[in-house]
């Protein structure tokens, strides 16, 4: 672990992620170009990497937590009893219990995704958003960076809400 690189949430996280997977992958190893956004795929995997990496380890921990609990709950266990195939009974039922606090997150990640875009953006040197919010903070364009601001909020609110619905779709103990 590099130091200073600790886990905190916060943007430091993904700057030090970011330059450590890219010199890794890219200097060292020489597998992978270091940046750009252009027409190779080649060119997309890093940036990718490090938006999605934490948010894939969020979800795999909470999911496994919750598949746990699901199957520890009394009604599994009876299906257990009444030899129906554990499979089924994984996809059907554990499943079922396990995606509402999954699609929860989902509006938080999203917002973490869209934030983190910023300084993945300028790190990989991604033409965007994120690189227009940096030049116009530098700038001090205070007409750009609050429109920008503004933008981010917009898409964050309708991911929440789109989450919010989704949730009560799912579970139906919850309605709008």
């Amino acid at each position: 672990m590099l130091r200073g690189c600790h886990d905190d949430g916060n943007y430091n996280t993904k700057l030090c992620y970011g330059i450590f997977i890219s010199v890794g992958f890219s200097v060292f190893l020489g597998w992978l170009p270091v940046g750009g956004w252009g027409e190779d795929w080649k060119q997309r995997i890093l940036p990718i990497i490090v938006l999605a990496l934490p948010q894939i380890a969020y979800i795999s921990r909470t999911m496994r937590g919750s598949m746990v609990e699901a199957l520890r709950s009394n009604y599994i266990k009876n299906g257990k009893s009444e030899r129906l195939v554990f499979e089924n009974i994984v996809v059907k039922h554990c499943l079922r219990a396990a995606m509402p606090l999954i699609i929860s997150y989902l509006g938080s990640a999203t917002a973490a995704v869209i934030t983190g875009s910023v300084v993945v953006g300028q790190i990989f040197g991604i033409t965007g958003v994120g690189r227009y919010f940096v030049q116009g903070s530098l700038n001090r364009d205070y007409t750009l960076v609050m429109g920008i601001v503004v933008f981010y909020g917009v898409l964050i609110v309708l991911f929440n809400l789109l989450v919010d619905i989704i949730y009560s779709l799912l579970d139906p103990k919850v309605r709008l």
